[in-house]
């Protein structure tokens, strides 16, 4: 017999829920919503470059830290096949004129028409383009640019109010958290990819701040300077490389945290450049073996390698051998969290700086630089003494070795950092003692005896002394593989 209540409430069931399964799913749905919402913010970033088979102008700008980075991490800065929007595939075009290319991504910051994008991607343009999703074009400035972090501030005149989007609080990301990509992959505007954040803190060795985002979302050559999103519609990311064995996605990407990237794009609105602080140290990594002989119970802080003189450093009583545990009460990891967190303190303030030494922790206040202005007279000295330089290599066959005045071709061979000087390694004699001691080519020689080295007559000078004063040895300081180090040099 049948239950006619049960029967009723099939019929009920049948008649109210199954029209439902023809319906969009409702997830599908929120993400269209948010990408219809997101798209008008971003846009197509091209440029007109110098034509390079034709240029006769040297350049003059220092490289992208993407110049350095291992192959297998692609950045997006390449040419696109002929064939994809803004390119121009005829062969026979004038050779002298400058070529149009779609190189990149970039997204609005504020009605006013700022816009976010890599430097990488208006590096050496003529004239910057950026076309947004109703296919409207507009002639973008360059407001300022950072090679350091790859990022670069556009600005753009329009009559009406530009639709923008929101920087998002990257710390409070997570991973697992979805993201969605919009950009312009091989030229084709409007893309829209999606995927989670995979990790955080990647490091690609392609500048000293590196702190990338990883995610799955596919993101491709022209997705650069594109804004990585996260599900509320605020951009937690700006993608800027890829990991890429065959040059395409493979699922693994690169995004500069928003976090890091705010400040910067402040500065460059403000000042047009960065200004980041600046203490004038050389550091290094705690090892096991240097904790321990430091009396550190664990491998913490960095240890500081060399004290550039005059600098704010050496003013506020920091010193070769110290260990710096804390910065303005922020503990210090490694290496890196040091440079981020001097880089993104204010020019000219008081820093408190707690170090350990001999055994012991000491409190400091040090008054910060500036590290672009420090970079900037070190290049002017240097571009000033080169045409003083003396050519010749000096040999000191005692120790076997040759060594030669830093000029710009040797600099840039052996890419010293321009705030590096001394007299550069240009020979080592086999079994000699420069040879046991691990000094090799391209070795800078700061320091002999606790005696700065200024050039190349300075190391003969030194050393020559201190083997007529029949001297065991002497302590060199060298500029080796990035980082200073000393090196106990037998005499005899």
């Amino acid at each position: 017999m049948i239950n006619f209540k049960i029967l009723i409430f099939i019929i009920f069931f049948v008649v109210e829920f199954v029209p439902k399964f023809n319906e969009a799913h409702p997830v599908s749905e929120e993400v269209a919503d948010l990408v219809a919402r997101l798209s008008p913010a971003v846009v197509n970033v091209f440029t007109t470059q110098e034509n390079k088979s034709s240029s006769s102008q040297p350049r003059n700008q220092s490289p992208s830290p993407f110049d350095n980075i291992p192959p297998q991490f692609k950045d997006f800065f390449e040419n696109l096949p002929p064939g994809f929007p803004f390119n121009n595939p005829n062969q026979n075009r004038d050779q002298n004129k400058p070529a149009p290319q779609a190189l990149g991504s970039g997204f609005v910051i504020d009605k006013t028409g700022y816009i976010v994008t890599n430097q990488h991607v208006i590096a050496q343009a003529n004239e910057i383009k950026v076309k947004f999703q109703n296919d409207k074009e507009l002639k973008a400035k360059l407001i300022g640019q950072d090679k350091l972090t790859d990022l670069a501030l556009l600005k753009v005149e329009s009559k009406d109010d530009l639709p923008y989007v929101n920087f998002a609080d990257s710390d409070k990301a997570r991973v697992g958290h979805s993201v969605i990509a919009i950009g312009n992959p091989f030229g084709l505007g409007g893309t829209v990819t999606s995927g989670i954040i995979s990790a955080f803190n990647r490091d690609i060795n392609s500048g000293p701040y590196d702190s990338f985002i990883q995610t799955d979302a596919s993101i491709n050559k022209g997705n650069s300077g594109g804004p990585l999103f996260n599900i509320k519609g605020d951009v937690v990311g700006i993608n800027s490389a890829i990991f890429s064995p065959t040059g395409g996605s493979v699922g693994i990407g690169f995004s500069i945290p928003a976090n890091l990237a705010k400040p910067i794009i402040e500065q460059l609105k403000k000042y047009g450049k960065t200004q980041r602080g600046w203490l004038g140290v050389r550091i290094q990594e705690i090892t096991p073996d240097i904790a321990k002989s430091l009396g550190l119970k664990k491998e913490e802080g960095v240890l500081i390698s060399m004290v550039n003189p005059g600098e704010p450093a050496e003013k506020a009583g920091i010193q070769a051998g110290d260990v710096i545990i804390e910065f303005n009460k922020k503990k210090i990891k490694d290496v890196r969290s040091l440079q981020r967190i001097v880089a993104e303190s204010a020019v000219s303030s008081s820093a408190n700086v707690k170090v350990w030494r001999n055994k012991k922790l000491k409190n400091l206040t040090v008054k910060l630089g500036e590290l672009e202005a420090f970079n900037n007279v070190a290049q002017s000295e240097e571009k000033n003494g080169n045409s003083n330089q003396s050519k010749a290599e000096i040999e000191i066959e005692k120790v076997g070795i040759r060594v030669k005045n830093i000029d710009q071709d040797l600099r840039t061979q052996y890419r010293i950092p321009s705030e590096i000087n001394g007299a550069i390694i240009t020979g080592v004699k086999n079994n000699s003692f420069a040879f046991a001691a691990g000094i090799k080519v391209g070795d800078v020689i700061l320091q002999i005896s606790q005696t700065n080295v200024k050039n190349a007559e300075d190391v003969e000078k030194i050393l020559k002394k201190s083997i007529n004063q029949n001297s065991e040895s002497v302590l060199i300081q060298l500029f080796s593989n990035g980082f200073p180090r000393f090196v106990p040099l037998k005499l005899k």
